[in-house]
């Protein structure tokens, strides 16, 4: 028996919409970068860009578990000295891009590398309810049903 290797022509990308209001953003994003690396498919090949491309609508409604919203802190640097700065995840949340949370939390998921970095252009985060991908005709996926542990009231 020989193993297995997806070619170009066998892989099958499909859509997919989550609606992540009420959802816990870590239960969340493990399930998208399983998705999107294509863990999910039985004819799995780590080298080949297999996963489907995944649009998240409702990204500012997502849930944190414990204090994580007040004391989980996002940093970056400015590049000059002492420029690092910090942001809280409620700080994002409730700002102009809060679909960078998931994008985030998804992408620390992932393995680091160019295959990696092209997987996540499959990504497409939105705020509000409303994509522009209706006519890719995308199958959604209710993750509130896979598990208890998915949701979580305000």
């Amino acid at each position: 028996m020989k193993t297995f290797s997806a070619k170009p022509a066998d892989i099958d990308k499909k859509w997919v919409v989550i609606d992540a209001e009420g959802l816990v953003l870590g239960r969340l994003a493990s399930l998208i970068a399983m998705r999107l690396r294509g863990k999910h498919k039985p004819s799995f090949t780590p080298h080949m860009d297999m996963g489907d491309n995944v649009i998240v609508i409702n990204a500012e409604k997502v849930q944190l578990t414990g204090r994580k919203r007040t004391d989980k802190n996002y940093y970056w640097h400015t590049g000059y000295p002492g420029g690092i700065k910090s942001r809280t995840a409620g700080q994002i949340l409730e700002g102009k891009f809060p679909e960078r949370v998931i994008e985030k939390a998804v992408q620390r998921m992932m393995p680091g590398g160019p295959l990696t970095r092209k997987q996540l252009s499959n990504l497409r985060v939105y705020a509000g309810a409303e994509h522009p991908h209706e006519a890719q005709t995308p199958e959604a996926i209710d993750v509130a049903a896979l598990n208890s542990k998915n949701t979580r009231s305000a």
